[in-house]
């Protein structure tokens, strides 16, 4: 239902909040108030200066989606807040832009600020995207392999139906709350062509991705606490930390470790020896083994 009140003082709050510079408008002469003025507003949204003017003002015909469409590139709204827009002008929430593989680079600095924590950045479909040199150590240094080869769910179901990484609860368990994950992204970005082909191609090659998918288990990965037996390390034990960033479909992952735990102090000495070496499966032609996959935990 159309909210006009709302809708008006929404509109003021969001100009209110940009610069001319922002949009990349001159910033001109000093302006007695903040923010951009109704008539640039309407500009950069192709609108007629009274039409907005009327909504400001919560008065005039209903608007479009296409209108609410271009108030929020006008505006610089996020995905948020294009939904509430959408809401309060009573309109359906527009489709989500499809998941982006280009990491922020604050994003990329901040992995890199965290040399005692592994971390390292997921798309929607689970492309590992980024990652810091600790990680390398669990993970593997994939700056070797094709874009395409850095899937983590198809490294998952690449693995034999013998194989005893299936015989693990924990990693079946991990396991099935990814591709519930999976199921969440392939709804949530209907129009991305990439996570319908990977789902279509798991469908075709793991009879156990198959029967997994067919239970319509709909899930965003959550915080757990994992437990991996580290090549190098030993037995480890850490918290895997899951932050979404904003408007991108990615996630950051992080493993953390309690203070003054036996696992810091890992991760310190891990952190202190050269980066891993071969990406798993450059080499070998296989995907990581069943410690490195246990690890992978979003």
């Amino acid at each position: 239902m159309l909210n006009r009140a709302e809708l008006a003082m929404f509109l003021r709050s969001r100009r209110d909040r940009l610069q001319p510079r922002d949009v990349g408008l001159p910033g001109g002469q000093r302006r007695r108030t903040p923010g951009l003025r109704r008539q640039e507003v309407a500009e950069l949204a192709g609108l007629s200066v009274d039409y907005y003017i009327r909504l400001e003002q919560a008065r005039g015909p209903r608007p479009s989606r296409q209108v609410l469409a271009a108030l929020a590139r006008a505006l610089m709204l996020t995905t948020d807040e294009r939904e509430y827009l959408f809401r309060v002008g009573g309109e359906e929430p527009a489709p989500l832009p499809g998941p982006s593989r280009d990491v922020p680079p604050g994003i990329r600095h901040l992995i890199d600020a965290m040399p005692e924590t592994p971390a390292y950045v997921v798309s929607a479909k689970y492309d590992i995207l980024a990652w810091n040199q600790l990680a390398s150590h669990f993970i593997g240094d994939l700056s070797g392999l094709a874009e395409n080869d850095r899937n983590m769910i198809r490294w998952m179901f690449g693995r034999p139906a013998s194989d005893s990484y299936w015989s693990d609860e924990d990693a079946v368990a991990f396991t099935r709350s990814t591709v519930a994950d999976l199921r969440a992204a392939y709804a949530r970005y209907p129009g991305d062509r990439s996570i319908g082909a990977l789902v279509g191609e798991l469908l075709a090659l793991s009879p156990r991705f198959a029967a997994m998918w067919a239970e319509h288990e709909v899930a965003s990965r959550h915080p757990m606490v994992k437990r991996v037996d580290h090549p190098l390390a030993g037995p480890l034990e850490f918290e895997c930390q899951v932050m979404h960033i904003q408007d991108t479909g990615q996630r950051l992952i992080t493993y953390v470790a309690a203070p003054g735990s036996p696992t810091r102090a890992a991760f310190r000495r891990l952190a202190e020896l050269a980066p891993h070496g071969e990406a798993r499966g450059n080499q070998e032609g296989r995907p990581p083994g069943p410690a490195e996959v246990a690890s992978l935990g979003t």
